[in-house]
């Protein structure tokens, strides 16, 4: 009786480790904000009459090319040009195009590697103002962008991914506000800037959804007759979600969707291998979202239905022109499904490939970028 009793040891040793790696994934997935790492050390800044560089280990995130910027704990930031400047074995430098006002970066500091360019709309040129829209969690906070229409009937919603902030879809609202339309960058539940729900955990669209609802609401009641969606990562979750409800029929124009979540399992997977883990381990975390008891044992409000949330499952239901921009180097949200949505509805979606990290394709080509988005926003209108 050993070798049976020692098997049924070893299976539910198994078991019980799997539930737990499951455990660990999900909590992390849909962990409330956490703060910001600032893991990269500037090693010299150099200074002459006409340039200013900061020199940088050499890693695959400091040669990616394109614009970016370094973020420092003290809520200060710097530009980095898309030049990339060789200084010897493992490191680099990068020349400054702009810095936070009245800031000089100085060596032995730290700071964090970000594609999100501008941190306010004055920082992209754009002139705002604050309004909170009345959402079911409670007031969040949206800036309005008023475009060059003395009318306004077309509006832009800007929204968020998943542990992003909203300044990060400012990039976009700069395209929008040169073609006139009025835009609302909004927050959301447990964002970590619209309001704190339970726990504080994501539900990965799933109520989201509502909070940005309210700000459609909101852009129709100020005399919106036509709406584009722009969905970045787990944005483009909502903006799906809000373009297939009937009730707003004609109002919905187009999705404007960044490096776009369409499957939630194959992205769990996706981030799971990122993290040095076999893909197929994500799939261990889909019984503590999916089932009622694991979900609310792990904070969340209830169950996430991700199958409503697959938008290839889902694809027959797309009505409104969409145009998708991703990157070939998307290690988090696969390329493959954007690939296989364009597929399924060649009516519909516009698929363009950058060469480019998650949510990065604005960062490595910033005019390719720019003039499609423009050029299909005229064609909508």
């Amino acid at each position: 009786m050993r070798g049976p009793i020692a098997l049924a040891g070893v299976m539910a040793a198994t078991a019980s480790l799997s539930l737990g790696l499951g455990l660990v994934i999900a909590r992390r997935l849909t962990a409330p904000p956490s703060p910001r790492r600032f893991d990269l050390s500037i090693r010299a800044v150099e200074l002459d009459d006409d340039r200013h560089a900061i020199v940088l280990d050499r890693t695959h995130q400091t040669e990616s090319p394109g614009e970016f910027t370094l973020l420092f704990p003290g809520g200060q930031w710097v530009q980095l040009s898309a030049e990339v400047l060789d200084r010897g074995p493992g490191r680099i430098a990068r020349e400054v195009t702009a810095t936070a006002p009245g800031f000089i970066p100085s060596a032995a500091e730290r700071a964090s590697w970000s594609g999100i360019y501008f941190m306010t709309p004055v920082d992209a040129g754009l002139s705002a103002y604050d309004i909170p829209i009345p959402t079911p969690s409670g007031p969040a906070p949206a800036w309005r962008i008023d475009g060059s229409d003395s009318q306004p009937t077309r509006w832009a919603i800007h929204i968020h991914g998943l542990g992003s902030p909203r300044a990060g879809t400012l990039r976009g609202v700069q395209v929008t506000t040169e073609l006139g339309y009025t835009s609302l960058v909004v927050s959301y539940r447990n964002d970590g800037e619209g309001p704190r729900c339970g726990t504080g955990r994501s539900t990965l669209g799933a109520t989201e959804v509502d909070d940005v609802d309210a700000a459609i609401q909101y852009a129709i009641d100020q005399g919106a007759r036509q709406v584009v969606l722009f969905g970045w990562s787990l944005g483009a979750q909502v903006a799906l979600q809000l373009a297939t409800r009937p009730c707003y029929g004609r109002l919905m124009a187009g999705l404007v969707l960044e490096s776009p979540v369409l499957d939630w399992v194959a992205t769990i997977e996706a981030n799971c291998a990122r993290a040095g883990l076999p893909a197929v381990a994500g799939l261990l975390a889909l019984p503590w979202i999916t089932s009622p008891w694991l979900a609310r044992a792990i904070g969340l409000p209830g169950t996430i239905p991700l199958r409503d949330l697959d938008w290839i499952a889902r694809a027959r239901e797309m009505a409104v022109p969409t145009l998708i921009l991703h990157g070939a180097d998307d290690d988090s949200a696969p390329l493959a499904v954007s690939r296989k949505l364009a597929a399924l509805r060649p009516d519909l979606v516009q698929l363009e490939i950058f060469d480019a990290h998650h949510t990065m394709t604005w960062n490595c080509d910033r005019k390719r970028w720019r003039s499609t988005v423009a050029a299909w926003l005229s064609h909508l209108s």
